[in-house]
C-alpha cells in the first residue's frame, strides 16, 4: 500500500460474482426447514423470494447493494443474473428489463458493473424441464444470445457485458458450444461449476467425469473464464485449472454459510492459479471477510497459521489483496484503476506501520478503515459514507417492505 497524507491508498477490489436480488433475503435463510438442511433446500427459499421480484424492486436493492459494496472498498462487481422474465416465465414488453435494472443501478451508485445474463435451460444433467419456479430464469441459445447484442449497445467506461454460463447442469453440451460460438470474442464467460458434491456425482453419472475436468476436456478454457465456486476438485483438475489461465471465483462466506465445502486455496496457489472473491449471496458484503476466512479455513483445514503467502510477501494480507488486485482486470474485462483510501485515523490502524497496514486492515476485526473510494476518477464515498446513501436506504426500506409482505 501507498502512504499518502490522509491515509494509504490500495487499488479498489473486484467482487467476482453476485446476485443482487438475494442481499433481499440475508438472514432469512437460517430456519431449519428440514432435518438434513442443505444447499438445496436453501434453494427452495431462495426462489420463493425471487418470484417476487419487478424491475422496480431489483433497482432499489441492487442500489443499496452496490453502496454497501462501494463502501467496503469494491469498486468493481460481476453481476450474475438471472432474473430475466416475469415470474410466470413471459418475458417483459422489452426482454432486457430487468437487466437494465441493474445498469441503472450501477449507474447510480457508481461502481463498475461487469453484467453476465445468464443462460439456463434445464433443470438437472438429464435434460429435465426448467421447474415453475425457474421458469423466469429460462432461454432458448437464439434469444440469449440477442440479449447480450442488445445490452452491449450500452457499454462504456463503467459497463461491461458478459455472458454466464448458470452451470453444466442447466446448459446442454450442444447449447454451450454454440453459444461460446455466437459470443463477440472478448466476452467474458462466468460459469457456476462444482459448488456441491451432490452436483459432482451426478455429472460424473451422466456425463462421466467430474464438473471441472469435464469442462476443461470440452471447452476451451482460457483467460476469458471465470469458474464460480469450484469448490470440490480433485490434484488433476487443481493443477489443469491452474494452467488454463482461468480464474477461480471463491465466495467463502456464502460457501460457508451454504456448506459446501473448502476450496484447495493453498495447493491452487502452489500452482500459480488466478483467483479471485465474490460476495455471491451477500450475507456479507466486506472483501475483507472474504480474503480473512479464505485464509481462516484452510488454518482450520491444515491447523497451523500463515498459509496464504508467496515468494514477494509473508504478509498474508499482502497476498490476498495482491492476488484480488492481480485478477481483476481479467475477470472482469476493466483496465482502469479506481482507488481506495484507508483512513488514518481509523482506530485498527493507530499506529500502524506501512507494512503492517495491510494485514492490520484484513485482520483487525470489522471496524470501518475506509476514507475514501474513487472510481474512473469519481469519488463516490466521502469519510466511510456513500455520497447518495440517504436516498438509496429510502428506495431500499420501501422495497423491502412490499417484498416481504408479498
Amino acid at each position: 500500500m501507498q502512504r499518502i497524507p490522509v491515509g494509504w491508498q490500495t487499488p479498489g477490489i473486484a467482487n467476482l460474482h453476485s446476485h443482487a436480488f438475494q442481499r433481499a433475503m440475508a438472514g432469512l435463510g437460517e430456519r431449519q426447514t428440514h432435518p438434513e438442511d442443505s444447499f438445496w433446500t436453501w434453494r427452495e427459499t431462495m426462489y420463493a423470494l425471487a418470484s417476487r421480484f419487478d424491475p422496480e424492486s431489483l433497482h432499489a436493492v441492487a442500489s443499496q447493494l452496490y453502496a454497501e459494496m462501494l463502501e467496503a472498498g469494491y469498486t468493481t462487481v460481476c453481476e450474475f443474473h438471472y432474473l430475466h422474465h416475469q415470474p410466470d416465465g413471459h418475458p417483459y414488453a422489452d426482454p432486457a428489463a430487468m437487466s437494465r435494472a441493474l445498469i441503472e443501478a450501477a449507474r447510480d451508485t457508481g461502481i463498475r458493473l461487469t453484467l453476465l445474463p445468464v443462460l439456463y435451460m434445464t433443470g438437472g444433467f438429464d435434460g429435465r424441464p426448467l421447474s415453475e419456479r425457474q421458469r423466469r430464469f429460462g432461454h432458448e441459445v437464439d434469444a440469449y444470445l440477442r440479449l447480450i447484442e442488445v445490452l452491449r449497445k450500452d457499454e462504456d467506461e463503467s459497463l461491461r457485458v458478459g455472458c454466464a454460463l448458470h452451470s453444466l447442469r442447466a446448459v446442454p453440451e450442444a447449447a454451450m458450444r454454440e453459444t461460446i460460438a455466437g459470443l463477440p470474442r472478448d466476452a467474458r464467460i462466468h460459469i457456476h461449476i462444482a459448488e456441491q458434491m451432490p452436483e459432482v456425482e451426478e455429472c460424473v453419472a451422466l456425463r462421466g467425469a467430474r464438473p471441472v475436468r469435464w469442462l476443461l476436456d470440452h471447452a476451451n478454457v482460457d483467460a476469458r473464464w471465470t469458474l464460480v465456486h469450484a469448490t470440490h476438485l480433485d490434484a488433476g483438475e487443481v493443477r489443469d485449472l491452474a494452467t488454463s489461465g482461468a480464474t477461480a471465483a471463491i465466495c467463502t462466506t456464502t460457501e460457508a454459510n451454504l456448506g459446501d465445502g473448502f476450496f484447495p486455496f493453498r495447493d491452487y496457489l502452489d500452482r500459480g492459479g488466478r483467483w479471485g472473491i465474490g460476495s455471491d449471496s451477500h450475507i456479507s458484503v466486506s472483501p475483507i471477510e472474504e480474503l480473512r476466512w479464505l485464509e481462516y479455513g484452510q488454518r482450520l483445514q491444515r491447523q497451523r497459521r500463515n498459509i496464504a503467502i508467496s515468494s514477494a510477501s509473508p504478509s498474508v494480507g499482502e497476498t490476498l489483496l495482491a492476488g484480488v488486485t492481480a485478477s481483476a482486470a481479467q475477470s472482469t474485462g476493466f483496465t482502469g484503476q479506481d482507488r481506495v483510501v484507508l483512513d488514518a485515523d481509523a482506530p485498527i490502524l493507530a499506529g500502524a506501520a506501512d507494512a503492517d497496514v495491510a494485514d492490520r486492515w484484513v485482520f483487525s476485526g470489522n471496524r470501518p478503515a475506509i476514507r475514501s473510494v474513487e472510481v474512473a476518477g469519481r469519488e463516490v464515498v466521502a469519510r466511510g459514507r456513500h455520497r447518495a446513501r440517504e436516498a438509496i436506504e429510502a428506495r431500499y426500506r420501501q422495497a423491502m417492505g412490499r417484498l416481504l409482505q408479498a
